[in-house]
């Protein structure tokens, strides 16, 4: 500690420089930390305006200076006793207890600056560095689109010619695969220009109704195929027009019921869409798209919103997709000022739900009646419970087998195997907790599937009828 007349200042071992001057501009005090940065032995009787020439001119009147005391800390300059400099953090105030008394408190931000410095220059690469990924992104995938498209319209030109059932079968395989390379084209693009920051939403007046009906014709028949009831319900709440990106709303919504379509093989699939919110010309639009599906782990939960994640690899094997589509929707949600969020239960299903806002045009209108005759269905009190389905043995799961079989070998009647094996698989879900002798006809069934033999799909397929006529009796 440093006694000076009536005060004992306790900073000689602080770890920012502190000076005391008066006045006249002459330094009465330094502590350690100071005089080592500064690099003097003795600072005492020396004007500050050694210290900070920049700030402060000593003179014969005495101390000149345009310096704010008191105020918040600014940056000044530091001259060492050999004539370097060093940038520095101070604030001086003055003395309550000493009158014409200054203190000065300054703390050396040489290595900060420099952190900063080299920080912003590491942002700078980076930002240039981001920048040639989404030009080479962008590049890449439009010289990918060009060749697809170009195998996609040859292989549509060759159904007009006479071909056998075998090499159709491989031009539909081409044309699927074609379909799907678009599609991740297409996202891998989406999330170049989202994460480069140059996606902007293009905002427009569109008939709410008609969008919600477009979305539910783009999936009704794979849905219904799959043996799947779809409900969609809307509020009346909502406007029939309204002010937003058109493309990107269903752009999210379709993401989401594919996926629900994707992980779901036996009971339904809900779309619900209600008003939130009003604030001025603003509406907040909830949508929840609901499931009974194969459910996610709340460990997992997480995983999903996250750029090239699936929840496992064996999701990515079996199911397909890059992991891109809700990562995709994410942002997309944000930049509609909203949020996306999943609820989940292993087995019995997930709903997501996210909120976006919109505007509004005029009066809001108040559409009374619902938008789907599907829409009643949700409110049926006798909807069968979905664990009903999924327990092997009960009237509600043979029903379903059974209904499942019928399409199963309608499917392979017209060599459709990639629908037979969307079947087999919703088989193989409701055979779960069958008994073993069950079990291995429908192994077998969908061993016969995959290879495509004819006769030892129809010898399982009755065997198995069989028994389900036999333990469902």
């Amino acid at each position: 500690m440093v006694k000076d007349e009536n005060c004992i200042f306790p900073v000689e071992d602080a770890l920012e420089m502190i000076l005391i001057f008066d006045s006249r501009g002459i330094i009465s005090y330094a502590n350690n930390t100071a005089l080592k940065k500064l690099e003097y032995d003795d600072l005492c009787g020396r004007p500050v305006s050694d210290v900070f020439p920049n700030t402060f001119r000593v003179t014969e009147d005495g101390l000149e200076t345009e310096y704010n005391f008191g105020c918040e800390p600014d940056d000044l300059v530091a001259y060492r006793k050999n004539l370097t400099c060093f940038p520095v953090e101070a604030k001086i105030v003055s003395s309550e207890k000493i009158p014409g008394t200054y203190i000065c408190m300054a703390n050396d931000i040489l290595e900060k600056e420099f952190l900063n410095k080299e920080i912003e220059q590491v942002k700078k690469e980076a930002r240039q560095a981001l920048k040639v990924k989404s030009e080479f992104v962008a590049n890449v995938t439009h010289e990918l689109r060009t060749p697809v498209n170009g195998i996609l319209g040859n292989v549509r030109e060759l159904y007009s010619n006479d071909l056998d059932k075998k090499l159709v079968r491989s031009l539909r395989l081409i044309e699927r695969c074609c379909g799907d390379m678009n599609k991740i084209i297409n996202n891998i693009l989406d999330f170049s220009k989202l994460e480069a920051g140059k996606f902007t939403l293009e905002p427009r007046k569109f008939h709410f109704r008609n969008m919600m009906d477009y979305v539910k014709a783009n999936h009704i028949n794979k849905l219904t195929e799959k043996g799947l009831d779809f409900f969609m319900t809307i509020s009346p709440q909502i406007p029939e027009y309204i002010i937003g990106d058109e493309l990107r709303i269903v752009q999210i919504l379709g993401n989401l019921i594919s996926n629900a379509q994707k992980f779901t093989s036996i009971g339904k699939i809900t779309v619900e869409a209600v008003r939130t919110a009003r604030v001025n010309d603003k509406i907040e639009l909830f949508f929840m798209v609901k499931d009974t599906g194969i459910g996610i782990d709340d460990a997992d939960k997480d995983k999903l919103f996250q750029s090239f994640s699936q929840v496992d690899a064996s999701i990515s094997r079996k199911y397909g997709g890059t992991g891109l589509g809700l990562n995709i929707c994410r942002q997309l949600v944000e930049l509609m000022g909203g949020r996306i969020e999943v609820e989940s239960e292993k087995n019995k299903g997930s709903t997501f739900s996210f909120s976006i806002w919109a505007g509004v045009c005029g009066e809001e209108l108040s559409v009374q009646q619902d938008f789907t005759e599907e829409a009643a269905h949700t409110v049926f009190a006798e909807e069968i419970p979905v664990e009903n389905i999924r327990e092997y043995g009960t009237p509600e799961n043979i029903k379903k087998l059974k209904n499942s079989l019928s399409k199963l070998i309608l499917c392979v009647e017209m060599e459709n195997w990639e629908k037979a094996e969307m079947f087999m698989n919703t088989v193989r879900e409701l055979t779960n907790q069958a008994p073993r002798e069950v079990g291995r006809v429908v192994l077998r069934l969908k061993m016969a599937i995959q290879k495509e033999n004819y006769d030892k799909i129809t010898t399982e397929f009755a065997e198995l009828n069989r028994l389900l006529d036999t333990q469902g009796g």
